[in-house]
């Protein structure tokens, strides 16, 4: 008969614990919250992708084109919504040096990315960037002021050439302040002279409500007859 060793308990006892030892009752309900939370997250994740088809097939659009070359720049998406930079290609520039009119290159190529993002629901901010090249003229004083010029210009752009919605739109300058690469070489200032359009993550009542920045909208309205008074 095998010896018992004093105040142990029998293997067969059911108080004993096939495998370790029991868990306290409380890491059940525990372990079923973690697992809740989880899921609850997860199905949120789910959600938000799938209330905005247009933001990432728009994103996916404007990717192709810039694997293509027919547009150079960069496509972000953050939980804060999507980022499309165009940089500047080659010898051609957005702007001339000091000012904020937009050349023919740089509205061709906002041109090229017009029929992708037109169609998206999102409230659109214009970023200006420029290099670190200081500027002072009777016009600007400062790279705040250009930036903020350029970005204003992209949006009036948009809005009488490509009847983007007004009240969707905004425009913000960051001047120097934001760059992406060094300003140490003529390419790298290049890369930091970019056009951002900032696409802000909606909700998802607002998502299902609108329908996009749709062509001529606004030029309808415009041409509707006013109501009597």
């Amino acid at each position: 008969m095998p010896l018992k060793s004093r105040d142990m308990i029998d293997a067969s006892d059911p108080r004993v614990a096939q495998i370790g030892h029991p868990a306290p009752p409380w890491l059940i309900n525990y372990a079923d919250l973690m697992t809740e939370l989880c899921c609850f997250f997860i199905i949120l994740y789910a959600l938000q992708a799938a209330l905005q088809p247009a933001a990432n097939q728009a994103a996916s659009d404007v990717q192709k084109e810039i694997d293509e070359g027919k547009v150079t720049g960069d496509v972000k998406t953050t939980k804060e919504g999507l980022k499309i930079s165009l940089e500047e290609k080659g010898n051609f520039s957005f702007f001339e040096i000091g000012k904020a009119e937009l050349t023919p290159e740089a509205k061709q190529m906002i041109d090229k990315i017009v029929p992708e993002i037109i169609k998206l629901p999102n409230e659109l901010v214009v970023e200006g960037h420029t290099d670190a090249d200081p500027i002072s003229t009777a016009q600007y004083s400062s790279n705040w002021e250009l930036s903020t010029a350029r970005a204003t210009n992209v949006v009036k752009y948009l809005i009488n050439e490509k009847q983007f919605p007004p009240n969707k739109l905004a425009a913000i300058g960051y001047g120097e302040f934001k760059p992406v690469a060094p300003n140490d070489t003529v390419e790298n200032k290049k890369k930091n002279r970019r056009i951002v359009f900032f696409f802000k993550n909606m909700g998802s009542e607002k998502v299902i409500k609108e329908g996009g920045h749709k062509k001529g909208d606004e030029k309808k309205k415009k041409e509707a007859p006013a109501e009597e008074k």
